[in-house]
């Protein structure tokens, strides 16, 4: 057995109140997240003054984005199993400052490719932040809390969201987009710094055991390979749901009701304290409830809900059903990281989380494209009710492939 040359933690899987340590892992994990979202919503903010400047055609600019994405993707798989393997807050420090780096960088580019190298590579430090941060949490808190601090990490996401909503188009017009980048690299720089400060969970000190590659075990037999089938299905959903959703409802707003740009800006921003709330009270309810029929409850909602919105014509209608639909369809985001921590061990745990939540996010990434395909082929309306199906899928498989892992220790 190896042991990291970080300083342990206390551990506290049996302790009701979460330690000094704990509260400082979970700061640490959410401010990570929030970077994550932070750094996405202000790109998007930023393509038109990008392409503008640089001269990029339209799919150019759009690249920009994809291979973010894609380096996420790519970055989650690879420091997901590496962390199971060198340490939480070892790898995740070194995820900070590759993006650190590479985002610093994106603000001297010179053009098309180099600027697509550096959100490329700033991409691959962005994949590790969930799932290496979610397994940190879930290691460090008392287990009749993992649930809400899965959720506190998931709304580290929405956190970073807002803050770019509110930021981005007041610096923008001053800075440029070359000083956003900058700013992009300071939630990287409070999280390194948080992250340096706390050391490796107990349990992963004790249990962690350097044999081969830690994804063997998310296939290991029958059982474990039916949990991971359901868990990258619930992630791919989760995913999709919400990129098929958000990315194209402002213009659902537009062009549907004619909405102006700052109208929808206003709507799908509540849309987004619907889902930070749906986030915060899920994670309460599956501590109290069990995970299995917190999500199932959340899926009936999400499926109801794309259908009731799609059917909605009055403008507060349209604000107060969006807050709802996205209570449903982003709040299961609050139980992932707590039910991926109790299925998997503890030498597979991060490799878990990164591996089937970064797979679901690149599926995720086909909701953008698939939408405007239905809305062309029937309408937008028909194309966000279809959504509904997905959450179907999920419902039946969490009742029939997930097991309830309520309070269990961690293995």
């Amino acid at each position: 057995m190896s042991m990291p040359s970080s300083s342990a933690a206390p551990m506290h899987s049996t302790a009701e109140v979460p330690s000094a340590y704990a509260k400082k892992a979970l700061f640490g994990s959410a401010v990570g997240y929030a970077m994550d979202g932070f750094d996405l919503l202000i790109l998007g903010f930023m393509l038109g003054a990008i392409r503008s400047e640089l001269g990029l055609s339209g799919p150019q600019a759009g690249s920009l984005f994809t291979f973010t994405l894609l380096g996420a993707v790519t970055g989650g798989i690879v420091f997901g199993i590496m962390s199971d393997y060198f340490g939480r807050v070892r790898v995740l420090s070194w995820t900070i400052l590759l993006f650190a780096i590479f985002t610093g960088l994106c603000a001297m580019s010179r053009g098309y490719y180099d600027l697509l190298t550096y959100r490329t590579i700033a991409g691959l430090g962005l994949g590790g932040e969930f799932g290496i941060g979610m397994a940190l949490a879930a290691e460090a808190w008392p287990a009749s809390l993992r649930g809400r601090v899965s959720s506190y990490v998931g709304l580290g996401w929405q956190s970073g969201v807002l803050v770019a909503a509110f930021v981005t188009p007041l610096l923008l017009p001053h800075i440029g987009w070359r000083g956003m980048f900058l700013v992009g690299v300071l939630p990287a720089i409070i999280a390194f710094i948080v992250r340096r400060a706390i050391g490796e969970p107990e349990i992963f000190v004790q249990r962690h055991i350097r044999e081969g590659l830690p994804i063997g075990l998310l296939l290991k037999d029958a059982a474990t390979v039916k949990i991971t089938i359901a868990m990258f299905i619930l992630c791919s959903v989760q995913n999709f749901g919400y990129y098929g959703v958000m990315i194209w409802l402002p213009s659902y707003l537009n062009s549907q009701f004619h909405f102006p740009l700052m109208q929808s800006a206003v709507w799908t921003a509540v849309t987004i304290l619907g889902m930070a709330l749906g986030i915060w009270i899920f994670g309460v309810a599956a501590d109290r409830f069990g995970r299995r029929p917190v999500f199932m409850f959340w899926q009936i909602g999400a499926a109801v809900m794309v259908i009731v919105f799609s059917q909605l014509t009055s403008p507060y209608a349209l604000l107060v059903g969006g807050a709802v639909m996205g209570f449903f369809i982003n709040g299961m985001l609050g139980g992932l990281g707590a039910l991926m921590s109790e299925l998997y061990p503890t030498a597979a745990r991060a490799t878990a989380q990164n591996v089937l939540f970064n797979l679901g996010r690149g599926v995720g990434g086909f909701g953008p494209f698939v939408v405007p395909i239905l809305a062309a082929q029937y309408s937008f309306p028909i194309a966000i009710a279809l959504l509904a199906v997905i959450y179907l899928l999920e419902l039946v498989t969490t009742a029939f492939l997930i097991p309830e892992r309520k309070g269990v220790p961690l293995d």
